[in-house]
């Protein structure tokens, strides 16, 4: 069976057989309605979405002040989750009616947050120099603060990120798949990429790394076995798309200091440690530096989520923006796939620990010959895994983003405002950019080597 390819319904004997053997669901408990009957998955009822939330550990037999606490963290997060619904609904219906400026407010304030970012990491380095160069005293005292300071302004300094160096193909190696992408950059006005790694994720990226602005997609082998044909175009016009949709936290001003940040928050993370002390005033000090350090950390912290929320009206609205292009580029439908296929991932990690607990060959000769091809036996069992879920829970599971607000990522709208957009996007105005079985079986035939890498790693 190709991987290129949606398996038919009865690909999978065992899983068929599984479902046909399923003892009958009894009706919901709430409204009489049939539930969802597949008994890899949760029940719940579509109709009144009876058990659609995971249960919530009760507080009743906490003791009275942690029972007050626990209740005091239900309410903040349940109001974080309004507040963050709200703003992303706000994006969606700007984006949806075509007037999502890019740059207004908030996006100034990350400027100005990430320029105020650098001034700090300049200043220290400022620090560091003028106390090597003697001033204001001329001292070994002062050199050697003076050589701390900079290995601490090293720490602090603007990351620019570094690409992928494991798994990256040439374009000698995998010249169908870099044809490939460099249509979809062509066809979406954006630069070639210049390299492409294949990762372990089921995900997959784009960046733009270092001071020569290193452009490298990373795919994701297990999400790539897992999308048709048209998806997989999809996916790639999405990741592409982030070059030419005027997302501001990939640039480099405001790019390298969320990556500062991160450095920051590093380094001033207190140790947790409780190391014993055998000199009273070694034990004070280090308390001292701890407690500082904190307060220093909770600022970090502080800087980080304004950062966060700054970008987030912007980084959500080119989300939505490379979504449309994906969908320009394949259509709508292929988009809403993709989506649907990476809200998969509990079901293909329990496919991967499946796939763990099978029993090894037992002779020399079958363990030399599984071992020479791994690939395919997981690779088969991971697509039929995701592809064979049932309607009702891929509906249990937007109606699940829906309700909580969950996206893939943290930086990422919803899944079910991604889904809503795509559903109202108008149909392409050209024809759509078609991956062929020809040019699909090229690049699974330049991915083989990656796939047994990765399944290795994967088992």
């Amino acid at each position: 069976m190709s991987l290129s390819e949606t398996p038919s319904p009865t690909a999978n004997p065992q899983l068929n057989d599984a479902a046909a053997a399923a003892p009958a669901v009894p009706p919901c408990p709430g409204c009489g309605a049939p539930q969802s009957a597949d008994p890899r998955f949760p029940a719940w009822c579509p109709s009144c979405e009876w058990n659609l939330l995971p249960p919530r550990p009760s507080a009743d037999g906490l003791p009275p002040r942690a029972r007050r606490r626990a209740e005091r963290a239900l309410r903040r997060a349940e109001e974080r989750r309004r507040e963050v619904r709200a703003r992303s609904e706000r994006v969606f219906r700007l984006v949806e009616e075509g007037g999502s400026e890019l740059r207004h407010g908030a996006s100034v304030g990350a400027f100005l947050l990430a320029g105020l970012v650098h001034l700090v990491s300049l200043a220290v380095l400022a620090l560091g120099v003028g106390l090597l160069a003697g001033w204001p005293v001329a001292s070994w005292p002062a050199r050697v603060l003076g050589a701390v300071v900079l290995a601490v302004a090293f720490v602090l300094r603007p990351r620019l990120g570094r690409p992928e160096r494991s798994g990256v193909l040439s374009r000698q190696d995998a010249p169908a798949l870099y044809e490939l992408v460099d249509r979809v950059a062509a066809e979406l006005g954006a630069p070639a990429v210049d390299s492409i790694a294949v990762t372990s994720a089921f995900n997959a990226s784009f960046g733009t790394y270092g001071l020569r602005r290193h452009r490298q997609l990373a795919i994701g082998l297990p999400l790539w076995t897992v999308l048709t044909r048209q998806q997989r175009v999809a996916l790639l016009g999405h990741e592409i798309g982030h070059c030419v949709n005027g997302d501001a936290r990939r640039g480099v001003w405001t790019g390298s200091a969320v990556g500062a940040l991160a450095g920051w928050h590093g380094l001033t993370r207190p140790s947790r440690r409780n190391a014993s002390h055998a000199n009273l005033a070694v034990a004070l000090a280090s308390a001292a530096v701890n407690l500082v350090l904190g307060a220093v950390h909770l600022g970090v912290r502080a800087l980080t989520e304004l950062m966060h929320r700054l970008h987030l009206r912007s980084g959500q609205a080119a989300e939505h923006r490379a979504d449309l292009m994906a969908a320009r580029l394949t259509s709508p439908q292929d988009a809403q796939g993709m989506l649907r296929a990476l809200s998969s991932a509990p079901t293909l990690e329990a496919a991967l620990t499946r796939q763990r607990t099978l029993p090894r060959a037992g002779g020399r000769a079958a363990r030399a010959a599984a071992a020479a091809n791994p690939a395919p036996d997981l690779w088969e069992a991971l697509a039929e895994a995701v592809r064979s879920v049932p309607p009702t829970e891929v509906e249990r599971r937007m109606r699940l983003s829906e309700r909580e607000g969950s996206a893939s990522d943290p930086s990422h709208p919803p899944t079910y405002l991604r889904l809503r957009l795509l559903a109202s996007a108008p149909p392409a105005d050209r024809p759509p950019l078609v991956l062929d079985a020809g040019r699909a079986a090229a690049i699974e035939a330049e991915l083989a080597p990656s796939r047994a890498r990765i399944a290795a790693e994967l088992r």
